[in-house]
């Protein structure tokens, strides 16, 4: 087995196609962590949007409005955790487990009600998102992929520093980690913590439900059953690994999308599918450990 071999310009594209729709989740969950609410939610926002991107697709015969139709969905389903957290005081994590839960079973019931199929739903007609391709920078050796991503590829990428800047070196930013952090003390001031709260976890589904969009238009051009297949759960793991900071959010990303790809790149060596697959779920718990132990590392040290 040569292992070298695997280490091509074909394992970056791989990369970045596994990267964006855990990207899109993470900043999601980033933003909703900054506002002092955990959103487990991810997998089943994520899963809403992979089925509404596909649906609409096949209907109307446009990328665009497959995307922006799992944005809007993300949206409406992240409510039941916006809805209960915030104006019920809920327990999100309740919440956001009851959400996975339901759309696991709304999805494959929707699939054989609309469209008459289980397990897999494939189709000419459905529009599937381009790749824009930059003439020049795209045939640079070991970088050129970087610059022949689709649409919503590119965006997720500019997300990270626009949202380094909302966050740190904008008024919208300071209210938002003042109302996580501090959100009595920025109810004095005047802002409305139920308001701040609610926002974020609506674009914490439009972009998770986005990433569902890429993730089934973009990587496959289908829909399969409990598609999300746990990068929900991963984008949960990036945002704790990242602490909530865009920056780190990337780089966390970075590396379950590397996991991913490389996991594919061992079948071709002949290694079991069942193996490979469990690449990105070994990563995450390697890294819950790790957290766990320097979270009792940093308590020892407080207590001491």
């Amino acid at each position: 087995m040569n292992l070298l071999a695997m280490f091509d310009q074909d394992l970056v594209a791989s990369v970045l196609r596994s990267l964006i729709p855990i990207l899109l989740a993470a900043l999601g969950g980033m933003i909703c962590e900054r506002v002092g609410i955990f959103n487990i939610g991810l997998e089943g926002i994520l899963l809403i949007g992979t089925f509404t991107g596909v649906a609409v697709s096949y209907g109307t015969h446009s990328w665009i409005l497959g995307s922006l139709a799992a944005m809007i969905a993300g949206m409406l389903f992240s409510m039941i955790l916006g809805y209960g957290a915030v104006y019920r005081k809920g327990d999100p994590i309740v919440l956001a487990v009851a959400m996975n839960i339901l759309a696991v079973g709304m999805t494959s019931f929707l699939l054989l009600a609309i469209f008459h199929v289980q397990g897999v739903f494939k189709d000419p007609k459905i529009d599937g998102i381009p790749t824009w391709r930059i003439p020049g920078l795209a045939d640079i050796p070991g970088i050129g992929p970087l610059f022949s991503l689709t649409p919503i590829g590119y965006l997720a990428l500019l997300l990270v520093p626009v949202l380094w800047v909302v966050l740190f070196r904008t008024p919208v930013g300071l209210r938002l980690r003042g109302v996580g952090e501090r959100p009595l003390a920025a109810a004095t001031l005047g802002v409305n913590p139920q308001r701040y709260q609610l926002l974020a976890v609506l674009a914490s589904g439009a972009l998770a439900g986005l990433g569902g969009a890429q993730l089934a238009l973009g990587n496959v051009v289908q829909f399969t059953e409990n598609m999300s297949a746990g990068r929900g759960w991963i984008a949960v793991v990036v945002v704790m690994l990242a602490r909530a900071h865009p920056v780190g959010v990337l780089g966390a990303a970075l590396l379950f999308g590397f996991a991913d790809a490389i996991g594919f790149r061992l079948q071709s060596f002949g290694l079991p599918q069942q193996l490979t697959d469990a690449g990105p779920y070994i990563v995450t718990l390697v890294v819950l450990i790790l957290m766990s132990r320097r979270f009792k590392q940093t308590r020892a040290a407080q207590l001491a």
